[in-house]
């Protein structure tokens, strides 16, 4: 029998959210209910809000989230009701040619939950990144649902299911961060700060965190940065060369999405090393370069989706290690918050102030 849940809705371009009542209905083949325990707020639902993703307004926000599984439909195996789970936006299908090729992280057709939440009258609602779970309850696919150690507070754990996931595999998963390499980090937000963590349980040697913000730069210190770089003081590219022999850094991962400091970031690599792209960029944004120059330098300019993240691979193994106290997903968790300070946080993460608000059900 469908359920009626408090849930936050953008309903036209721009304007504030609000809290609303949303129709979660039985789940289907293949789908499954989840009661939400905890949801990140990420710029990837204040960019719903703005129109930046599409115009299918009204939007149901939310995707960075973790709860328990409350229902599922026929032909779901992988989780039952009861699991402690965190919800992902790239449920593979494990039948595109990405994987066939054994490559399920580009997974080329990852699908979402067939049916429709609604309003109760009626109006069909689009859901974040295919999850929309600022709601107490959502559908989604069972595929969007990661079992994980239940141990592990909720607040935390779902930020796997977007920012820290795309930080930490933008260094381990795309860049391929190992043993004794120099790595720079430009943008120190909650993305950036989660590539420095993912550099330092890769073991690099250095470092480098550079931002415009002092505050974010300290705080990219307590979570592993050897060195700082204010960019607004300083030219991040010399800073970067000197900072590393003179050579520049093996890999540079770009947590800001803009062209001035994809450049950076460029020409901030030592020769044959390696551009990491996680910073999101707008549809109007244009890079130039001089051909040359990307010829000259070789390497590799990489873009990182989601962290080039296996879900069922990397989830698990990042909440042991939180569990043993090796990787303290709690630091990102800068304030929890209800359903209704939603509009408010997104005030706050557009000043700058938190790494994450979370809401808590």
């Amino acid at each position: 029998m469908p359920q009626h849940v408090r849930g936050v809705v953008a309903r036209a371009k721009g304007e504030p959210v609000r809290v609303e009542t949303i129709v979660v209905p039985d789940p289907g083949p293949g789908e499954a209910v989840v009661k939400v325990l905890a949801c990140g707020v990420c710029h990837t639902d204040l960019h719903y809000r703005e129109g930046g993703i599409n115009d299918d307004f009204p939007f149901l926000l939310g995707h960075e989230a973790a709860g328990i599984v409350e229902s599922v439909g026929t032909g779901v195996t992988d989780v039952v009701p009861g699991d402690f789970v965190v919800l992902n936006w790239r449920a593979v299908c494990g039948r595109c040619r990405a994987c066939r090729r054994g490559r399920p992280q580009y997974c080329f057709d990852t699908h979402n939950a067939r049916q429709k939440m609604t309003l109760t009258d009626g109006t069909e609602l689009s859901p974040a990144l295919g999850i929309g779970a600022f709601a107490e309850k959502t559908l989604v696919a069972a595929g969007q649902c990661t079992k994980v150690d239940p141990a592990a507070s909720p607040a935390a754990a779902g930020l796997l299911g977007c920012g820290v996931m795309a930080g930490i595999g933008a260094a381990i998963n795309t860049g391929g961060v190992g043993r004794g390499d120099t790595v720079a980090v430009i943008g120190c937000g909650g993305v950036g700060n989660a590539a420095v963590v993912g550099a330092r349980l890769a073991g690099a040697a250095k470092i480098i965190a550079v931002d415009i913000d002092d505050l974010k730069l300290e705080t990219a210190r307590t979570m592993g940065a050897t060195d700082t770089v204010n960019a607004r003081d300083t030219d991040p590219v010399e800073a970067i060369r000197e900072l590393t022999s003179g050579f520049g850094a093996d890999i540079v991962i770009e947590a800001v999405g803009r062209p001035e400091t994809y450049r950076q970031a460029f020409y901030a690599r030592d020769l044959a090393g390696t551009v990491v792209l996680v910073g999101v960029p707008t549809p109007d944004m244009q890079l130039d370069l001089p051909l040359l120059d990307v010829f000259g330098r070789g390497g590799t300019l990489k873009s990182s989706w989601y962290g080039d993240c296996l879900p069922s691979r990397d989830f698990p193994m990042l909440i042991d290690l939180y569990l043993q106290g090796r990787l303290d997903l709690d630091s990102f968790v800068t304030e929890t918050i209800t359903l209704d300070e939603v509009e408010d946080a997104f005030a706050r993460m557009h000043k700058g102030d938190v790494l994450r608000s979370v809401v808590i059900f």
